[in-house]
């Protein structure tokens, strides 16, 4: 009971200094196992780090953290009906719980962001609740930056061929060709040789000095059909600093249908290029030669009832060898497995789902892909996981 006396005391004075802010000019700690509930807005002019219990942010107001100090929580939940303004950053050494609300930073304001430091991690991320604006990591290789609008999250999914010590994104749900300040213009209309057309509904900026793969995936909002009506075109596109044109980045065959789906890009510097979008390739073009066939789409109810409980492909026992592949509607992958027969049950057998993992996968939708070896063929499709 002692390591709270401090904290309650300090938030009392605080309280009845400014009634419509806390104000932080002092040493406030969090100790482990403590926890503090922001309900008015958060101005903090001293140092608030080394915590290691919870801070919560909660309320129907929108509230706003200010000051010249940027505060570091361990744990941190937000649960705001109106969201929480950053005015400065923030950062985060453990878990970020998003149950309700998003946390809103300045896109003409990059410098200001969200940063996940070291090993630290989130959850509950959805449509709801993301961070809109930038985020960051540091000191992290493989990173899901849960960004998004203010209607859909929009993640980026970053693998790195090392630690990034510093890495930031953000998504714009605007015409690049009119790209907000204080970002350029990126005319869609200047491409290498390979592009067909570019995306002039949304675009990511991303910043990064490792060599890394990027995931992009799309929604019915991305509105594809305007750039192609064959889904095997759609691959992604950066507008590079040196040619001052759009580039494709393509790494992977896409996997979806043109109202949802994703694509991995190549190997390249983040830094290289200003921000990165979809687009389509002009036909044939190498990469995206290989057939796709798509076998069905699956119903997987784990709920024990014996009906559905697990993926099962009855066209794989026709064949020696295959290698299955599962992917979360972000382009997240969850589970793999060489030989497969019907071993998914709704758990990932990778060690990149964070938080909540021996409670399985969360309900919705999911893609697949196999691979073949006889015949070199290569087919994917949709499966729904309910619990």
């Amino acid at each position: 009971m002692k390591k709270y006396t401090h904290i309650l005391f300090f938030l009392f004075a605080a309280t009845i200094s400014a009634q419509t802010a806390l104000y932080n000019n002092g040493n406030l700690r969090i100790h482990e196992g403590g926890q503090i509930g922001f309900h008015t807005n958060l101005i903090n002019e001293s140092p608030l780090d080394n915590n290691l219990g919870l801070a919560g942010f909660y309320g129907s107001e929108l509230l706003t953290v200010s000051g010249n100090v940027t505060p570091q929580f361990y744990d941190m939940e937000i649960a705001l009906e109106n969201n929480m303004q950053l005015n400065l950053g923030m950062d985060n050494t453990n878990n970020t719980n998003f149950i309700f609300g998003s946390i809103l930073t300045p896109l003409t304001q990059p410098d200001i962001f969200y940063n996940f430091v070291d090993n630290s991690f989130y959850s509950g991320e959805n449509d709801f609740s993301k961070i809109e604006g930038y985020a960051a990591i540091t000191n992290q290789q493989n990173f899901g930056f849960p960004v998004g609008d203010v209607q859909y999250l929009r993640p980026l999914i970053i693998n790195s061929e090392s630690v990034n010590l510093f890495a930031k994104c953000a998504y714009y749900f605007e015409n690049p060709n009119n790209a907000p300040a204080p970002l350029g213009s990126y005319d869609t209309a200047t491409t290498a040789l390979d592009v067909e057309s570019v995306n002039t509904f949304e675009f990511w900026r991303l910043e990064g000095s490792i060599p890394s793969t990027v995931t992009l995936s799309w929604n019915i909002r991305s509105s594809l059909e305007s750039l192609t009506d064959n889904v095997d075109e759609v691959i992604p596109v950066g507008w590079s600093k040196t040619s001052q044109s759009w580039v494709n980045l393509i790494g992977s065959v896409p996997v979806g249908t043109l109202t949802e789906g994703f694509v991995t890009t190549e190997s390249f510097t983040p830094d290289d290029y200003e921000v990165i979008t979809l687009g389509s390739s002009k036909s044939p073009f190498e990469p995206l030669s290989r057939d796709v066939l798509f076998i069905d789409n699956f119903f997987v109810s784990v709920n024990g009832d014996g009906i559905n409980d697990n993926f099962y492909i009855e066209e794989l026992e026709e064949y020696d060898s295959n290698f299955l592949q599962i992917y979360d509607r972000y382009g997240l992958k969850v589970f793999e497995k060489t030989d497969y027969v019907n071993d998914f049950v709704g758990f990932s057998n990778l060690n990149n789902v964070p938080f909540g993992e021996e409670k399985g996968l969360p309900t919705g939708v999911y893609f697949y892909t196999v691979y073949i070896p006889e015949g070199d063929l290569n087919y994917q499709g949709f499966l729904y996981l309910s619990r």
